[in-house]
């Protein structure tokens, strides 16, 4: 079990992530969750990950697929499970958590 859970951990480190960040306009707290996001990104996914920022008053096609009801939320697609962390992005451990970088406590 242990050797499981350390093999997990290791492949933590290498996996490839997929986000969508819908924000609502471009307005202070859009923008700060875009920086938020891209800087916890680089320090923890520096190379290993896309990030979509999509604004839903220009873009209602994908929050069509995602069905996202308030904004800022981040979506993590892949790997999976599928994540989503809604609300205030400058909360780093709850952003952490949302993306499994970090086990909850």
């Amino acid at each position: 079990m242990t050797a499981e859970f350390e093999a997990a951990l290791e492949k933590r480190k290498t996996d490839y992530y997929v986000l969508r960040l819908y924000i609502a306009g471009n307005n202070p707290r859009s923008q700060a969750a875009v920086e938020n996001v891209k800087m916890i990104c680089e320090e923890y996914l520096k190379e290993r990950y896309e990030l979509e920022v999509i604004d839903i008053y220009q873009d209602r096609t994908k929050n069509l697929v995602d069905l996202v009801l308030a904004a800022p939320t981040l979506i993590k697609r892949l790997p999976l499970p599928l994540r989503r962390v809604i609300g205030d992005m400058s909360r780093k451990e709850k952003v952490l958590i949302g993306l499994d970088l970090v086990s909850r406590s």
